[in-house]
């Protein structure tokens, strides 16, 4: 998979505050990149020159294999904004609110009305499209918002907490619409406090804090910085004469297997996620003829991982 947005050593300064220290970040071509951090860990400012927005003091930055000191005509034709303060006219209507943003990229005539009512209808609003904003509900905005920043079909889709104060069928209609806009080729990079959709949604995640890059990888690679375990949850029938610290006894001798609690029939056993321990645990059940009510595993989940590398919440 290439490399669409490379980040090398970014700084970016404010007087005395470094608010992007040194920051190294890739992207590829079709994945949505979450990028999470607290406020003040430097994810606006990154996201300002990103889109040209801003400049910055030292590093290099291509996209689309276009540097973005030399070619910045060009990468604008290429990035598509979805800011998290909702950026359309509260006097147009949904459709002119739209063909208003695609015409800023050069879009005219037929091709312009088309690409318009494209939007409109990929986000679920084209039967909408003479409602003005102010006659819309946060998620329909909020849903207008993205059509304005994908209607000339830009390679690089940067949105910025798109479904803030939303309720919960419009959050639904915007994440299956980011899914679907990589599955036709767009690169995202996301940001949100919504750890829940970036777990969904995101193929890479890059953690930062006070401007320097944290972590990086999928979900799998940045649990893997943390631990080394998930944990099996079997729910059972325990016979009154069973022995439990003979039983934990043999377990901790199985390969891989870190602990063993049971509280009432659960019996929680935690393994080595680089060992599949799951089928062996199956069968010394039946073995030991404990029937399996339930079973399920876990792993540490995104808001863990983000309190344990950042040493605090995400906020």
């Amino acid at each position: 998979m290439s490399q669409y947005v490379i980040v090398n050593n970014l700084v970016k300064k404010y007087g005395d505050l470094c608010a992007v220290d040194n920051l190294s970040i890739s992207v590829n071509q079709g994945e949505i990149f979450g990028l999470l951090g607290p406020n003040g860990a430097g994810k606006s400012t990154t996201l300002s020159v990103l889109t040209t927005l801003s400049d910055f003091d030292k590093g290099e930055i291509t996209i689309g294999a276009h540097n973005i000191r030399k070619d910045k005509m060009k990468i604008k034709q290429l990035i598509g904004m979805v800011p998290q303060d909702i950026a359309v006219y509260e006097h147009l209507t949904a459709l002119e609110n739209v063909k208003f943003f695609a015409a800023l990229y050069g879009m005219r005539g037929n091709k312009l009305n088309a690409s318009a009512k494209e939007a409109l209808e990929f986000v679920g609003l084209s039967d909408r499209q003479n409602m003005k904003p102010k006659q819309m509900s946060g998620g329909m905005k909020r849903r207008l918002n993205i059509a304005c920043g994908i209607a000339h079909a830009p390679k690089l889709i940067i949105m910025d907490e798109p479904t803030v104060g939303v309720d919960a069928q419009s959050r639904e209609h915007i994440l299956n619409s980011i899914k679907l806009l990589r599955d036709r080729g767009a690169t995202v990079i996301y940001t949100s406090h919504y750890m829940q959709e970036v777990e969904e949604i995101c193929d890479r995640i890059a953690i930062i804090d006070h401007g320097r890059l944290v972590a990086c990888g999928t979900k799998a690679e940045l649990v893997s910085l943390i631990t080394d375990a998930q944990s099996v949850y079997i729910e059972t029938k325990i016979p009154a004469a069973f022995d439990l610290d003979e039983y934990k006894k043999k377990q901790k001798l199985m390969p891989g297997v870190k602990a063993v609690a049971i509280e009432e029939n659960t019996i929680r056993i935690d393994v080595s996620i680089d060992q599949n321990n799951i089928t062996r645990l199956i069968e010394q059940f039946l073995s030991l003829n404990l029937p399996i009510i339930n079973i399920k595993t876990e792993v540490p989940n995104l808001d863990t991982m983000f309190l344990t590398l950042t040493g605090h919440e995400l906020r």
